[in-house]
């Protein structure tokens, strides 16, 4: 599946967390979709985005290392969905939507977590979607100025 389509899967998901079991479940689910795409993005995508890609990917498996990993079935886990990744600046403009919302609804869990370690939980879990989604604005970045690059002048005959 494209990766767009599972982003809004995501992002769906994520408004209609109902408690905050669900909501800790699709924020692991978007950091793993996250280490995913960064993932591909390393291996395959524009030379200039390997090295900030291959980052994002650290990032996003720190994000999911911080959470408890959520009991899913095999099938239900989006990033493994993932097959095709057609247009990075648009995939890489959905992720940063999606990485702003996750902090957002972090934000939430934090201030109505009922212990402690819920709640350093919650904050390491935003600091790490934080730094994923710092790294897609650079990596959007390098792609604006890559397609902003004039073509270099072809040396005169004579």
């Amino acid at each position: 599946m494209d990766a767009v389509r599972l982003i809004a899967a995501s992002r769906s998901a994520l408004a209609q967390g109902a408690d905050g079991t669900e909501t800790m479940t699709e924020v692991w689910q978007a950091q793993a979709l996250t280490q995913a795409i960064g993932s591909r993005l390393a291996v395959s995508g524009p030379p200039e985005l390997r090295g900030e890609a291959l980052g994002l990917t650290e990032l996003a498996g720190r994000g999911c290392g911080v959470l408890d990993p959520p009991r899913l079935d095999p099938g239900d886990l989006r990033a493994a969905r993932l097959t095709e990744l057609a247009d990075p600046r648009h995939t890489l403009l959905a992720l940063g939507s999606l990485l702003a919302e996750v902090g957002i609804a972090l934000v939430g869990l934090a201030s109505a977590a009922a212990d402690e370690a819920t709640y350093w939980q919650c904050m390491e879990a935003i600091d790490a979607a934080d730094e994923s989604r710092d790294r897609v604005l650079e990596m959007l970045r390098k792609l604006e100025a890559r397609e902003n690059r004039l073509p270099e002048p072809e040396p005169e005959a004579g």
